[in-house]
């Protein structure tokens, strides 16, 4: 179970870092942004709320995974001490950022802000080179082969055309 303080640090990170992200920064992005009328539509509402609502319910199962499973936090400099596989990291091994990505995409079209959708992409390959050039080295020295095994059974971003890794 997580301690109390865990639970405080991961809800601080989360308003000041995703909250930037994900609302923060597309609210601003919004305001200057003439609204698009492809982004205006019943069925995009209905997809943008989706796409909110999911990313944000994925976001923090992701969290609390985090600290429940190990013993951390969201942030880079209180990451969790054990190798998160459970859940959802059963099936991608970067949630968290497929769910701020939701977010962010679920703002922009219900803000029907092109920049904010831009303002998306640019958080995806940010995300994307996070991944790649940092994190991914940093678990494979944290924690050897576990991290080696686990990032061979389950695909980095979406679980398209992989069945999910079994325990």
């Amino acid at each position: 179970m997580s301690s109390p303080l865990v639970l405080l640090k991961t809800a601080v990170f989360t308003v000041l870092v995703p909250g930037t992200v994900a609302g923060a920064i597309p609210r601003a992005l919004a305001r200057y942004d003439r609204e698009s009328p492809t982004l205006g539509s019943r069925g995009a509402r209905i997809v943008g709320t989706v796409s909110l609502v999911a990313g944000t319910l994925l976001y923090l199962h992701t969290a609390f995974r985090f600290s429940s499973e190990g013993n951390g936090t969201p942030a880079p400099s209180d990451e969790p001490d054990d190798l998160v596989t459970g859940g959802i990291y059963r099936y991608t091994r970067n949630p968290m950022y497929v769910g701020v990505l939701l977010v962010i995409v679920g703002q922009a079209v219900r803000y029907r802000s092109l920049h904010v959708l831009w303002w998306g992409l640019v958080c995806w390959l940010g995300f994307h080179r996070r991944v790649v050039d940092y994190e991914e080295p940093h678990l494979l020295e944290k924690h050897g082969d576990a991290y080696e095994a686990y990032r061979d059974r389950v695909p980095r971003w979406l679980p398209i055309g992989r069945p999910p890794a079994g325990y």
